[in-house]
């Protein structure tokens, strides 16, 4: 299930700008073409999954809403075959940075029917009883 389509690139960016993004054929056609940006969604779709896997079961039931942007911004800035403007560039740090707290358990993703996983990390002790209790030692 893809995290993000291509209405939804259109809605973000403006159908101008994905059409001077993707439509890369000569002649040119004038109209987005949807085999670069599903390529784009779909690339956007395998990075995203690297940093959501390491937290949570994959496929997800449903698609948060917090992924519909990250998907947005780093399928832009996959359009983009050389230099970025800034604000492309920005918003592909902003999503990583997104990508990299989910991974690491600092954002929580809403996921319908899926509990947020158990927080990972800290130190635990698995050994035998302790042999020097305040009880064992009273008569010392």
């Amino acid at each position: 299930m893809p995290y993000a389509t291509l209405q939804d690139l259109i809605d973000r960016y403006g159908e101008e700008e994905l059409v001077g993004l993707t439509d890369r054929g000569e002649p040119r056609t004038g109209t987005i073409d949807e085999t670069v940006a599903g390529r784009a969604l779909a690339d956007a779709d395998a990075l995203i999954d690297g940093y959501v896997g390491r937290r949570y079961r994959l496929p997800l039931s449903s698609i948060p809403a917090q992924l519909v942007p990250v998907a947005c911004a780093i399928a832009r800035a996959g359009l983009w075959k050389d230099a970025a403007p800034d604000a492309v560039k920005a918003n592909f740090d902003a999503a990583m940075r997104t990508l990299r707290d989910i991974s690491d358990g600092r954002l929580v993703l809403e996921v319908a029917g899926i509990e947020p996983p158990a927080a990972v990390g800290g130190v635990q002790h698995v050994g035998p009883d302790r042999v020097f209790t305040a009880d064992a030692l009273k008569d010392f």
